[in-house]
């Protein structure tokens, strides 16, 4: 009887629907298995490509820092030195007002030595002519 029951139709068809759905289980497992590691792998790719887009902003944050900085280093340079220049520039009429006003001096000292020894010397009308002319009215 035991071996009617194994030997029997109904029983084989039980047994290989059984195996179908345990198949069929196993077959939709499989399938969840791999649309979960497919979504955390595009998961993954997402948050890499959103670790590289960060990484890549900060380097260009850092570019443009130190491009700034670059720029205000060399306007400093550059503001520095047309302030050197402008005080040399200063420092140079300085000089040369110094120097335009100790030869205009040199040449009154000159001309007043010149007048003393005119006067000294009696030539060009250095000193007074006087009259001795009679006048007679």
């Amino acid at each position: 009887m035991v071996q009617e029951a194994l030997d029997s139709e109904e029983l084989r068809r039980e047994v290989d629907r059984k195996l179908q759905e345990g198949r069929k289980r196993i077959a939709e497992e499989v399938a969840r298995q791999m649309e979960k590691e497919k979504e955390q792998a595009a998961l993954e790719a997402q948050r890499k490509e959103d670790a590289a887009r960060r990484q890549e902003e900060q380097l260009q944050k850092i570019r443009e820092e130190n491009q700034r900085k670059i720029e205000e280093s060399l306007r400093k340079a550059a503001e520095e030195q047309a302030r050197r220049e402008e005080e040399r520039y200063r420092e140079l009429e300085m000089l040369r007002q110094k120097k335009e006003e100790e030869l205009k001096m040199k040449k009154l000292q000159e001309e007043q030595e010149r007048l003393e020894q005119m006067k000294i010397l009696g030539k060009k009308n250095a000193r007074p002519k006087l009259s001795f002319a009679l006048v007679s009215k």
